[in-house]
């Protein structure tokens, strides 16, 4: 596993843990599969799940209740979108080419199981692939437990899909913007290939693909560290607006970017064993009808006593949103930050 799926894993394994009980966690089976032939590339796309049960489950109270959680929306998002997108397929025609999908829960209710419980395997029949398999003893048992794990299907899939993402922004990424990050904060960031036209200001770089239907954009800033203080809600908006008023502007003098304040939630996560708050929210342009959704990290550079802050956010009107801005997420998750004064004297 390579070092960006090791920052995400330990980024978001408190929430993964905090998402079960002590002996909920115990019945959780990962099972290690050493792949001893090459597999075939997985069919879906991200965020996309299938669901392998009978008809009689699928229809009940278990599929049901998995459904909710599956399409349980986005949050923050201007239009609602589901987390994941989920089709399903009888047991039956569970076959060798529905079984290469990327994302499959295997719904069993089995007289042979004493609890309720979730086994795990990866890249069993492609790669890369994760493969849920949840068994009860009763149709009853089986719904029940699916709504006491609501956080963790969704987290564990969400972890699953934020690592592949990131582990191909670690082979292929913008070279051209990570080399302008190392020489102005002595950090390093890998964004997508297509995000070209890059823009600079003071403690503030900007990089966008500038399309026409879908617009993607990171930026990466940073201000002094005075206090705690500054990872407050109130303190996030301020700061960010400050930026983003100075440097993300239209065409016209009073066009220019700011956080819809009432569409912003933040929270404390945990990167690499280091504090950092994450925030997601709507922007939109002052006197402009041009808006959308953002996700911000924020981390204190203890080497530097300053606050980088890393974030992506997204224009496309009348688009899906999810899939675009959850690929911008992976990407703030490969911010590396300096770990001493020399390297950050020698990338600076």
């Amino acid at each position: 596993m390579n070092k960006i799926i090791h920052v995400i894993i330990v980024c978001l394994a408190v929430v993964l843990l905090a998402s079960c009980t002590v002996d909920k966690a115990d019945r959780v089976q990962h099972r290690h599969r050493t792949q001893s032939i090459l597999v075939p590339s997985s069919s879906g796309n991200p965020y996309e799940v299938m669901i392998v049960a009978e008809d009689s489950i699928w229809n009940g109270y278990a599929g049901k209740a998995l459904r909710e959680v599956m399409e349980r929306p986005m949050p923050m998002l201007p239009q609602e979108e589901p987390m994941f997108h989920v089709s399903h397929v009888d047991h039956k025609h569970y076959d060798r080419i529905t079984n290469l999908f990327r994302n499959i829960i295997v719904l069993e209710v089995s007289p042979y199981s004493t609890e309720a419980h979730i086994g795990l395997q990866r890249d069993l029949f492609s790669s890369p692939q994760l493969i849920m398999e949840v068994k009860a003893p009763s149709h009853r048992e089986l719904s029940s437990f699916i709504t006491e794990q609501t956080q963790y299907f969704l987290n564990y899939l969400s972890v699953e899909e934020l690592n592949r993402s990131a582990a191909i922004l670690e082979e292929q990424h913008n070279a051209k913007f990570n080399k302008a990050v190392q020489e102005m904060f002595g950090c390093e960031i890998y964004i997508p290939t297509e995000l070209m036209k890059i823009k600079k200001g003071e403690n503030f770089l900007w990089a966008t693909n500038d399309g026409t239907n879908v617009i993607q954009n990171v930026c990466v800033y940073s201000y002094p560290y005075v206090s705690e203080k500054v990872f407050t809600r109130k303190s996030y908006i301020a700061l960010r607006d400050t930026f983003m008023k100075r440097n993300i502007r239209g065409i016209k003098p009073e066009q220019y970017m700011f956080t819809n304040s009432e569409f912003v939630k933040v929270k404390n996560i945990n990167k690499q064993g280091h504090y950092a708050q994450e925030a997601r929210g709507l922007w939109e342009m002052q006197n402009d009808m041009m808006g959308g959704p953002f996700i911000s990290h924020s981390q204190v550079d203890t080497v530097n006593n300053r606050v980088i802050v890393a974030e992506g956010f997204v224009y496309a009107p009348d688009k899906m949103k999810r899939t675009i801005l959850r690929r911008l997420e992976a990407a703030l998750y490969t911010l590396k930050l300096p770990t001493s004064k020399t390297e950050s004297n020698e990338k600076n």
